[in-house]
C-alpha cells in the first residue's frame, strides 16, 4: 500500500504534466547544489520548471497521464524539466548549460515530446531550432511572399497604365502649345 505523501507526490507530478509541451530527462549526479540553483534558474526563465523526483513516481505519473514512458532512461537519479510553452528554448537552455565548463555532470538522457520519445541526440537537433517567434516570423515570410510579387506583378500593369496615360497627356499639352 503506498503511502499518502507518495500518493501526494504522484498528483503533484500528474498536475505539473498536464501542462506539459514536453518532459526532458537529465542527470544531475555531480553537480552541486549552486550549479542546480543556476540551472533551475534558467529553465524557468524558459518557461519550464525542473523537479527531481523518484523514477517509478515519475512512471506512475506519466502513465495516469497517458504520456509514453522513456524506460531505457528511467534509471539512476534523473531531473524532470518540463517545458511548458517553448520546448525547443528549455532544450537550448539544458544544451547550453551541460556544455558550460563545470557543469559536464548534466547529461542528457532524453525527453518525452507529445506522444514522442527523443533520444538525446534528438533533444539536442531539437536545441538547435530557432525559437518559437523566429520559425513563426519565417512561416509568415514565406506565406507572404507569393502576395507580395502578385501585388507588385499587379500594381505594375497599373503603373505602366498611369505613365502611358501622362505621356499621352504631356504630348496634347505641347501640340496645344
Amino acid at each position: 500500500m503506498p503511502s499518502q505523501s507518495r500518493i501526494q507526490q504522484v498528483e503533484l507530478l500528474r498536475e505539473k504534466l498536464q501542462e506539459a509541451e514536453a518532459v526532458f530527462v537529465c542527470e544531475y549526479r555531480g553537480l552541486n547544489v549552486s550549479r542546480i540553483t543556476a540551472l533551475r534558474a534558467a529553465i524557468r526563465g524558459a518557461g519550464g520548471e525542473m523537479n527531481v523526483a523518484k523514477n517509478t513516481l515519475m512512471e506512475i505519473a506519466l502513465h495516469q497521464e497517458s504520456m509514453p514512458v522513456p524506460e531505457s532512461v528511467m534509471t539512476g537519479p534523473n531531473a524532470f524539466t518540463i517545458a511548458k510553452g517553448d520546448a525547443a528554448a528549455v532544450a537550448k537552455v539544458i544544451r547550453d548549460f551541460s556544455r558550460e565548463k563545470g557543469n559536464e555532470a548534466l547529461v542528457i538522457k532524453g525527453a518525452i515530446l507529445g506522444d514522442h520519445i527523443l533520444s538525446a541526440d534528438q533533444v539536442r537537433a531539437l536545441a538547435d531550432l530557432p525559437s518559437r517567434e523566429v520559425l513563426l516570423a519565417q512561416l509568415a515570410g514565406t506565406m507572404i511572399g507569393p502576395v507580395r510579387g502578385l501585388v507588385t506583378v499587379l500594381s505594375g500593369t497599373t503603373r505602366g497604365l498611369v505613365t502611358c496615360l501622362s505621356r499621352i497627356k504631356e504630348q496634347k499639352e505641347e501640340k496645344a502649345a
